[in-house]
């Protein structure tokens, strides 16, 4: 079956599950190819480092994150220390980051919780995770799969987007797609899944104008021309550090479906 006419079975709904889970695995193994840089883009050094990153990422950018965190962690070296923290010097340390207030309250309570509950390290379950102070089911998945490689699909903005956008799932609530795209993939891909997308989310399939003429994924994709197909217009809307590859490789799969 052509790309084409898989792609029109999904728009009008008429895709088997099977032929969803074919279609989400050719695209996983596209986007791993595509997108070989993807990683946590918050800057870590252990486990805790990692949840006080994404505590701080709520509502602010993983850059600005970056920015702030090498003297919070030089300052701030163990959970008792976040426990004991005095709190107008978290508090300006971490002003950068924006709701400063409710995240340093955030990070002095995870630091009290893991001192009494856990003897001052990071649990290694998503059960134990989610109890902790500021830390919800995806900052956890955060967690599992790049600090304790425990597989785990994040569900941020641009996942959920996509994943909506490819039609590997009609669910809205951040659980349900995860379980759902999750039974799509294999279980051992599944944080490096969700970098891959995230990263293709930021570089190429934007929130309001997709670079869909320019995108690998465009064959399989029942969304495609929600953005400009034209190839020259569309690789203008690529972003990051690796325009002239990905054109280049958006290019060579245009060229081999026209074949």
């Amino acid at each position: 079956m052509s790309y084409r006419r898989r792609r029109l079975r999904a728009v009008a709904g008429q895709e088997t599950e099977l032929g969803r889970k074919r279609r989400a695995r050719r695209m996983a193994r596209v986007l791993a190819e595509v997108h070989p840089d993807a990683h946590c883009e918050l800057d870590h050094g252990s486990p805790l480092e990692l949840a006080v990153a994404t505590i701080l990422s709520a509502q602010c950018t993983d850059q600005r994150v970056n920015e702030v965190t090498p003297k919070l962690f030089a300052r701030y070296r163990a959970a008792a220390d976040y426990a004991g923290a005095e709190r107008a010097e978290l508090e300006e340390m971490i002003k950068p980051t924006g709701f400063f207030r409710n995240k340093a309250d955030s990070l002095i309570k995870l630091g009290q919780a893991l001192v009494e509950r856990f003897d001052g390290e990071v649990p290694r379950t998503l059960d134990e995770l989610v109890t902790l102070p500021g830390i919800g089911r995806k900052t956890a998945n955060v967690i599992l799969g790049n600090a304790f490689d425990v597989p785990g699909i994040t569900v941020d903005t641009h996942f959920s987007r996509l994943v909506q956008r490819w039609k590997w799932t009609a669910e809205t609530d951040p659980v349900k797609i995860e379980h759902a795209v999750g039974a799509l993939v294999e279980r051992r891909d599944w944080t490096m899944l969700s970098h891959r997308v995230i990263f293709h989310g930021r570089r190429v399939c934007h929130a309001r104008k997709p670079a869909c003429g320019a995108c690998v994924l465009a064959g399989d994709c029942p969304s495609y021309g929600l953005g400009p197909t034209e190839f020259e217009t569309a690789a203008k809307l690529l972003k990051g550090p690796r325009v002239a590859e990905l054109t280049e490789l958006a290019r060579q799969h245009r060229e081999a479906k026209a074949r």
